[in-house]
Order: C-alpha cells, then structure tokens, then sequence
C-alpha cells in the first residue's frame, strides 16, 4: 500500500472516538468517504485501535521487524562503588575528601 493511500485513509479516520474497535472503524470510514476503505480496513485484526498510528502501522508497517534478541540484562555489580556510600548520595559534595572514605 502507497504512502499516499496510507495518509488519504488516516484523514478519512481523522474524527473517529478513539480507542475504536475494528468495526468502529470501518463504520467510521464509511459513512465518511463512502466504502472505499472498507476492504482496506477489513484487513485489521479484531481488537480496540487507541490511535490512528497504530492503525498505519497494522496495515503498512513502518518500524522494522526485530531480529536480534532483546541484549543481555548487565551482571550485578562486583564490590563496592567508587566513592563508597557517596557515590549515591545527592547532597555529597565533589572533590572533597570525606570521612571514611576509601
């Protein structure tokens, strides 16, 4: 589907009450522009749209697919943070030497 067919859909959708259901939408679209984009929107799956992007994106996907597993979670930290118990503390001042500090 065109870019272009995509936008002229989404202004045809423009004032439709969001979160809107597949039929919802078809029933917008009709009575809107006619049966043009029923077919179109006949594609959905059933479930409830809570944007029109969300509509695009079903119908002519934008982001890419995700082929790469989600990264390694990091290790827990080994022994204690640079600066002892200052290192999380907001109020503690820099560069000055702290008392029981390593």
């Amino acid at each position: 589907m065109s870019t272009r067919k995509m936008a002229e859909l989404q202004a045809a959708l423009e004032g439709v009450s969001l979160p809107a259901s597949k039929r919802e939408l078809i029933d917008y679209a009709r009575a809107e522009d006619g049966a043009r984009f029923a077919p179109l929107l006949a594609r959905l799956p059933d479930r409830e749209f809570d944007s029109l992007d969300e509509v695009a994106e079903e119908l002519r996907p934008a982001q890419p697919e995700r082929t790469a597993p989600d990264p390694e979670r990091p290790h827990e930290e080994s022994g204690k943070p640079p600066g002892g118990a200052a290192y999380i503390d907001a109020s503690a001042e820099s560069g000055r030497v702290r008392e029981g500090g390593p």
